[in-house]
């Protein structure tokens, strides 16, 4: 028997779990390639790491910076990234099946 969804649903389902899915991956790749850029692994004049490094800021900077203006300051730890994961994993365990439910 096939599954029968609303259109809400539907966009919960096709769009908004993928999107964030996405979004946790983006974060990810933001991180290490800050560790890698730190510790002077990968170049940040390189081109294709440029453009990956442009990328990922400026997906994850509009979420990780009302984060950092509210989290204290852990000298020099910056632990945003670790909440926005966080958040995220909130909303797919918890948000997304419950507008499936609503929906």
């Amino acid at each position: 028997m096939p599954l029968e969804l609303s259109f809400g649903q539907a966009l919960v389902v096709y769009f908004l779990n993928p999107i964030l899915g996405l979004l946790w991956i983006v974060v990810i790749v933001g991180v290490v390639l800050s560790w890698l850029i730190s510790f002077n692994v990968v170049n940040p004049h390189n081109q294709f790491v440029g453009m990956i490094w442009r990328l990922t800021n400026t997906i994850t900077e509009p979420l990780l910076g009302p984060i950092r203006r509210v989290l204290p300051s852990l000298g020099g730890m910056d632990f945003s990234p670790v909440v926005l994961l966080l958040l995220i994993s909130f909303a797919q365990g918890y948000i997304v099946p419950t507008l499936l439910r609503v929906l």
